[in-house]
């Protein structure tokens, strides 16, 4: 059928392939940008968890006196509180139960602020140390899961692990200095690079 230039409109093979057109892009952009989205969530949920153990340390400086956050069990994930210590003995369990050791904040939750996000570490990824195989839970400060601030700098060795649905990151405190780094595991190349 050939149109005479009073034809309005579009022909139905050309509708269908517009439609397909965007359905095609659509498949290559919304995938690209979830990941994208999700990556940055995690990545802003590390950098939240490292600002928070920084401010710790920097208030336990300070005030001449130890912080600590204390990293509780719930479910599959962790609920977090920063405590003082009362009796300049450090921040112990046995003080926190007794109310020696009070809390500075609110408990909160990853997912509170950054839902999908929690600690742990994904199935298959090494540790920061390269270890393969060592579990997947994420708070990795020893038995009481309390990261201490002393008011010396130092602070209690440890590494957090914070992940998405494909996004892998570490918050690793230093003992020595106290310093709070932020790392992201990058399964094409297999290495903890530092963000």
């Amino acid at each position: 059928m050939l149109r005479t230039p009073t034809d309005r409109g579009f022909t139905l093979i050309e509708l269908l392939f517009v439609v397909a057109l965007a359905a095609t892009v659509m498949s290559i952009v919304v995938p690209t940008t979830r990941d994208g989205v999700e990556s940055l969530q995690v990545a802003s949920a590390a950098r939240y968890v490292a600002a928070r153990l920084s401010d710790a340390r920097m208030r336990a400086v300070a005030r001449s006196t130890c912080l600590g956050l204390r990293f509780v069990p719930v479910g599959s994930d962790y609920r977090f509180t920063t405590y003082v210590d009362g009796n300049d003995n450090g921040i112990r369990s046995a003080d926190i139960t007794a109310s020696v050791d009070v809390p500075l904040n609110d408990a909160e939750q990853l997912a509170d602020k950054f839902p999908a996000v929690v600690f742990g570490l994904m199935n298959g990824y090494p540790d920061v140390d390269d270890q393969p195989a060592t579990g997947a839970d994420g708070v990795r400060i020893g038995r009481a899961r309390i990261e201490t601030m002393s008011p010396d700098g130092t602070a209690t060795p440890g590494t957090l692990y914070l992940h998405g649905r494909r996004t892998q990151f570490a918050v690793r405190v230093l003992g020595a200095t106290g310093r709070v780094r932020v790392l992201e595991y990058l399964p094409g190349e297999r290495k903890w690079t530092p963000r």
